[in-house]
């Protein structure tokens, strides 16, 4: 989580949404990194997991990653959540939930609905405080 949590710092250079995330393998080793870069790419489907997910499956060269973990700093939003349940990842650890668009337990749990074809195991809160506090200070400099 604190890799993901550097990615999430990164973003603070370009304006975007401090949220970063990292694919693990089943030894956990990292396979790849991605942080929000829907400002800096002017894409609005460029989130951090969507994001690590390309470069994930680039990496391994299969779309598949049911062998990988993903830990993301922020609870997944709807969109993200389903690409997660796309990718066929079966684990996601996040830190801070999103009471307004999260969709992994909070708001929706769209990665834990079983009526849908796959699902994730999940675990919010990892270093939730700090997580929730790069959130709180960018939103804040921004009102």
């Amino acid at each position: 989580m604190r890799l993901a949590l550097d990615e999430a710092r990164a973003c603070l250079d370009t304006g975007d949404v401090p949220v970063g995330a990292v694919v693990l393998d089943r030894s956990g080793a990292v396979v790849a990194l991605g942080r929000n870069e829907r400002e800096a790419r002017q894409d609005p489907t460029a989130h951090a997991e969507v994001l690590a997910l390309r470069a994930a499956a680039a990496v391994t060269g299969d779309w598949h990653l049911s062998e990988h973990t993903l830990v993301v700093t922020l609870e997944p939003c709807p969109m993200c959540a389903g690409a997660i349940l796309a990718a066929r990842v079966p684990r996601v650890v996040f830190a801070a939930w999103d009471p307004k668009a999260g969709a992994s337990g909070s708001v929706y749990d769209i990665s834990r609905d079983r009526r849908l074809p796959h699902r994730s195991e999940v675990l919010g809160g990892v270093l939730e405080q700090e997580s929730a506090a790069l959130l709180d200070a960018f939103f804040a400099a921004r009102r």
